[in-house]
């Protein structure tokens, strides 16, 4: 009754965990909020239903379950590297800081800014006045 209990309470957690990150993902407006919803709450809520399943097998079954411990092992490995290139995307969008939502603070959004989108929109005047600067 208690592992039922425990298992139960696994699958709950991780469907609300699920959900959350489900309509994070969704509902957020740009990609450096979105980036939080699939790396840290979807990640917890898929950990939670492969933590049940272990649970399951070794208690209720009677053997232990290699593969999802493997499972969860590599899904909290490369979350984070899933997050790394949501931000990387969105620095090479190529928005200026204009263009960005307020941060709520005195500090800007890091947005890269290539070479190509500077020369697109480099008038000859800047273009000369960046050369005097540089000497």
């Amino acid at each position: 009754m208690v592992v039922e209990i425990l298992i139960s309470a696994c699958l709950v957690i991780s469907g609300i965990f699920g959900l959350v990150g489900s309509i994070g993902l969704i509902k957020l407006p740009d990609p450096m909020m979105r980036l939080h919803a699939p790396t840290k709450a979807t990640t917890l809520g898929v950990g939670g239903a492969l933590v049940a399943s272990m649970l399951y097998f070794e208690f209720v079954v009677g053997r232990f379950s290699f593969h999802e411990l493997m499972i969860t092992l590599f899904l909290f490995l490369t979350a984070p590297i899933t997050g790394h290139f949501i931000a990387k995307t969105h620095l090479h969008l190529g928005h200026k800081p204009e263009d960005l939502p307020p941060t709520g603070s005195d500090r800007p959004w890091a947005s890269y800014e290539s070479d190509e989108a500077r020369a697109a929109v480099e008038t000859p005047e800047s273009a000369a006045s960046e050369a005097a600067r540089k000497g």
